[in-house]
């Protein structure tokens, strides 16, 4: 009879264990803004801890589409704010209508003759479909629409000081809009 009692006892033991390893995993494995590392269109991995503190604005980008003018006002949002502790990161895509088919150098090329960008930009992702890169995932589903994909290209996210989202604009929502800057002077003044 003890054997049984003995079993039962280091089974629910076992199973107490692994709910606490269960809920201890998830605790430290669910990935924050800061837990990526991405590629920069030059092909260098930056830690995205690196912009712990700041405010971050990432923005889709496309070279050949509509709303690609965007750069222009983003490049000016980046000079206003950079000294502030604001950056905005560049994340070209050709998730939408083939318009960003180039490689990561012809991106770079066009966003400084172009649009003389100078925030930092990063290497071609998927934002949208089967191949989403994970910083994508984890930026919708972090934000106020969880269950919308990125609409086009020019989408644009709000991240706290705290690395947490705190607004989601679609494209047509340009980067000097009132909504946009409101949400970013709130998160500059948290």
């Amino acid at each position: 009879m003890k054997l049984p009692l003995a079993l039962t006892l280091l089974a629910a033991a076992a199973g107490c264990l692994s709910i606490a390893v269960a809920a201890s995993t998830k605790a430290h494995h669910d990935p924050s803004f800061y837990d990526f590392k991405m590629n920069n269109i030059d092909g260098k991995s930056v830690p995205l801890s690196k912009y712990k503190g700041k405010v971050v604005l990432v923005v889709n980008v496309a070279s050949h589409c509509g709303y690609t003018p965007q750069y222009e006002a983003l490049e000016a949002l980046y000079k206003s704010k950079k000294g502030k502790g604001f950056a905005i990161l560049g994340f070209p895509a050709n998730n939408f209508g083939a318009q960003e088919p180039g490689s990561d150098t012809e991106i770079k090329q066009f966003c400084t003759s172009k649009y003389s960008v100078t925030f930092p930009m990063f290497s071609k992702i998927s934002v949208k479909g089967e191949d989403e890169h994970p910083l994508y995932k984890w930026l919708i589903g972090n934000s106020d629409r969880p269950n919308d994909d990125i609409e086009w290209n020019f989408s644009k996210f709000v991240i706290g000081k705290d690395g947490k989202v705190v607004a989601r604009f679609r494209s047509k929502s340009t980067p000097d809009s009132p909504e946009v800057i409101a949400a970013i002077e709130a998160a500059l003044a948290k």
